[in-house]
């Protein structure tokens, strides 16, 4: 039996209502170690030490800790031995919590701050007092401490309340406990379990547990108070500050590539300005360390064309190289004004702009409407007022700007105009980038071009232009100097002529034109044919293309399911160029819209192209790059 026992209290109920785990675990542990180390990094910034020049320090450490010395755990194993699923989802997380508590030994993972404030009135214990954050946050769902100062509330990253159960997610056990060392050095211990509503020794309890003492205030109201902090060493904070401990550590969680990842993709602003420094076990990430990171393969794919989800490495650049620009964003009723960090870059596969508060926590990659395949990159960083208001808009996990939050229909609409707005702007940016990179290719020498056409001209002329011939010394007579066939049949008497046949049928021709043309090299089971153009439909309509084919009266193909595209580039004077054009520079993503799937491709053939109804319909999202007043021939193999 653990010497904490009993250290744990849950709140009696007249019944059970509740029979579902918090949802806010759900989805933080969908988050991994992003939400965790997201908000605990992000408690730490809000708790800087005012006046304090020295940056915020975090100390991550993972390892090993016997589970008789954490504090109280044998009775958290009661409890969750008393637990009943009462359908799928809950039965089988019970059943996982369940294997856990046979182990010895397990892992875990703290988070301890340096130059913070910590929390303060744990003695006060279970107080409404606004400025007690110890009962804020030990003992309150949902509330968020906001300080007196707005200048100061204003730029903090947390508002929502429920972060904190972010680590609870993380454990396999979603317990966790939390060290406070407060500016009177005054050192106490708490915590959390997040359980479901549950029967225990024959009464109903609330699902939440605290890790925490019950006294009887002056009024002899029962209250909760914390303990002092006489625990095991992990559990120690012995400075100023708070240090965050979680046991039963998930396995998805123990990967100290992804937090120190994590670390630099959420707070890359505040490590570069010297606002923030983080310790993972022996790794220091801080101004002069963290390009080492995020310049390295270890951490990051380095290549530009292949940033297609991660784009941290692109925002280091953006904001250390490019000169910001301002761009004012409405949301009806009020202005906002940002700098946005921008480059243009023709290798870049995905444009993306990092939302970041002025805390130097970034929201969310943000999506430019109608951009989201051009090339570019972007850092898009605001002033207080801004801070207020997107804050206003971030959702529980701060990791999006939304409407969904607002219940108030003129705030929704707001927020929708804004964000709407905010891509406007950009694209405007965006766009002019992309005037700039492509301009026309100035002059042009047309001397070799000229000369081809003006002897084509000649043998034109020569072929229609009559000459001036004298018949006997007396009559002029034009003459193309070429005696036509009827001249010919007329001057031959013994010429055969054919009986016309006004009942002749005249010989049906395949409406769509089609000729058969050699079958591609190594292609030796499909024949190819020429598309007329009558039989084919092309749109461009911004950033995609709809190419649709109508075989409906080949006879060649009547019977195909399938077919492959092959695309050639002809010029205006007719000449073909079979393998000139490259799928992959012109399209991002072909789409079968007959089968919704999304098309393989090699050079210049698009493959299995489905027909249905005697009608194959393309659709292709553009690359920026792409020569729109391009001219093809197509090809279809069947």
């Amino acid at each position: 039996m653990s010497k904490y026992e009993d250290k744990w209290k849950f709140s009696p109920i007249p019944n059970i209502e509740e029979s579902n785990f918090n949802r806010s675990l759900e989805r933080f542990f969908g988050m991994g170690v992003t939400g965790l180390t997201r908000e605990n990094i992000q408690n730490s910034l809000d708790g800087h030490l005012p006046g304090s020049e020295e940056p915020v320090i975090v100390k991550i450490c993972t390892g090993d800790i016997r589970v008789q010395d954490i504090p109280g755990i044998d009775d958290v194993k009661k409890r969750i031995m008393c637990l009943e699923g009462r359908n799928s989802y809950t039965r089988e997380t019970i059943h996982h919590m369940k294997k856990q508590l046979d182990q010895e030994v397990v892992r875990y993972i703290s988070f301890e701050d340096v130059h913070t404030k910590g929390l303060t009135g744990a003695k006060n214990g279970q107080s409404n007092s606004k400025t007690d954050t110890w009962g804020i946050y030990a003992y309150n769902k949902g509330v968020h401490f906001e300080e007196e100062d707005k200048q100061v509330e204003v730029v903090r990253g947390g508002s929502h309340g429920i972060g904190k159960i972010a680590s609870n997610a993380a454990s396999d056990l979603h317990i966790m406990y939390f060290a406070n060392c407060d500016e009177d050095g005054d050192q106490h211990l708490g915590g959390t379990v997040q359980l479901i509503e549950h029967e225990y020794e024959q009464k109903a309890y609330r699902s939440s547990g605290y890790f925490t003492d019950m006294k009887q205030d002056e009024s002899n109201k029962t209250k909760f108070y914390p303990y002092e902090n006489n625990f095991h060493e992990i559990f120690r904070k012995d400075t100023r500050g708070l240090k965050i401990i979680i046991p039963y550590l998930r396995k998805e969680y123990d990967d100290e590539i992804e937090i120190i990842k994590s670390i630099c993709d959420s707070f890359f602003i505040s490590i570069l300005n010297n606002k923030l420094e983080v310790r993972v076990n022996e790794k220091e990430i801080n101004k002069d360390t963290v390009l080492d990171y995020i310049k390295s393969e270890m951490y990051y794919n380095q290549s530009i064309q292949e940033t297609k989800k991660v784009f941290t490495p692109l925002y280091v650049d953006t904001y250390k190289n490019c000169e910001p620009r301002r761009i004012v964003v409405s949301n009806i009723e009020d202005t906002y004004a940002f700098d946005l960090y921008f480059q243009y870059d023709e290798r870049i596969p995905k444009g993306r702009v990092a939302i970041v508060r002025t805390v130097g926590m970034k929201i969310e990659d943000f999506t430019v409407n109608g951009n989201a395949t051009k090339p570019f990159n972007a850092v898009l960083i605001g002033g207080h007022k801004e801070d207020a208001y997107l804050k206003s808009l971030e959702n529980e996990s701060h990791t999006k700007l939304s409407k969904e939050q607002f219940n108030d229909p003129k705030l929704k609409r707001q927020a929708t105009r804004f964000i709407n707005n905010l891509s406007k702007e950009i694209t405007k940016i965006i766009d002019e980038a992309i005037r700039e990179h492509n301009e026309t290719d100035g002059f042009m020498d047309t001397e070799d071009i000229l000369y081809v056409v003006e002897t084509q001209f000649k043998k034109d002329l020569e072929k229609t232009m009559e000459t001036v011939r004298v018949n006997n010394g007396k009559t002029l007579v034009k003459s193309s100097g070429k005696k036509s066939k009827k001249e010919k049949r007329d001057g031959n008497p013994n010429a055969k002529t054919k009986p016309a046949d006004e009942n002749k049928q005249k010989k049906k021709r395949d409406p769509l034109k089609w000729q058969k043309v050699n079958t591609e090299k190594g292609n030796v089971d499909k024949e190819r044919y020429s598309a007329h153009p009558e039989m084919v439909e092309r749109i461009i309509l911004r950033d995609k293309e709809i190419i649709q084919f109508y075989f409906t009266k080949s006879k060649q193909i009547k019977d195909a399911t399938t077919c492959d595209i092959v695309i050639a580039v002809i010029d205006g004077m007719g000449v073909e160029y079979n393998d000139e054009f490259r799928i992959n520079q012109s399209y991002h993503t072909i789409y079968d819209r007959q089968i919704n799937k999304i098309c393989e491709s090699s050079k210049n053939k698009i493959k299995n192209v489905a027909i249905r109804n005697g009608m194959a319909q393309l659709e292709c999202t553009l690359n920026p790059t792409i020569n729109r007043s391009l001219k093809f021939i197509y090809y279809v193999e069947v």
